[in-house]
């Protein structure tokens, strides 16, 4: 979830500790022996929903936890509200936002394209 941790949790649905299942894991990815020997990756799971959350983002647990829980909070939210949710609308600005950062550098680079034509042409 790409807007997962940028969104204030004042609007989220809550989530109480009786509806979640955790565990904790070994994670993966790079870090070697420190990676593979300590049980520092938190699985959380919110039972009524189904979802489950896997949070392996730094060496500490209760941060892990804590994040999880951010990340959990926002995927219920967005699974019961849908678009009305304000992670869903907060992703469509942002991919909104992205676009048009992408036309205006298209923009740019055939306006340079077209500057550069014209000295050609100016030179012959």
């Amino acid at each position: 979830l790409q807007a997962a941790g940028k969104k204030n949790s004042s609007n989220l649905l809550e989530l109480t500790e009786a509806e979640l299942e955790e565990q904790f894991v070994r994670g993966d990815g790079p870090g070697g022996q420190a990676t593979n020997k300590t049980n520092n990756c938190v699985v959380l799971k919110h039972i009524p929903s189904g979802i489950v959350v896997k949070c392996h983002q730094t060496r500490s647990v209760e941060q892990n936890r804590k994040r999880a829980r951010e990340i959990l909070q926002e995927k219920v939210d967005l699974f019961y509200k849908g678009e009305d949710s304000d992670v869903f609308k907060e992703k469509k600005a942002s991919e909104k936002k992205k676009q048009e950062k992408k036309r205006r550098a298209k923009e740019n680079l055939e306006r340079k394209k077209h500057f550069k034509e014209m000295q050609q042409l100016d030179k012959k």
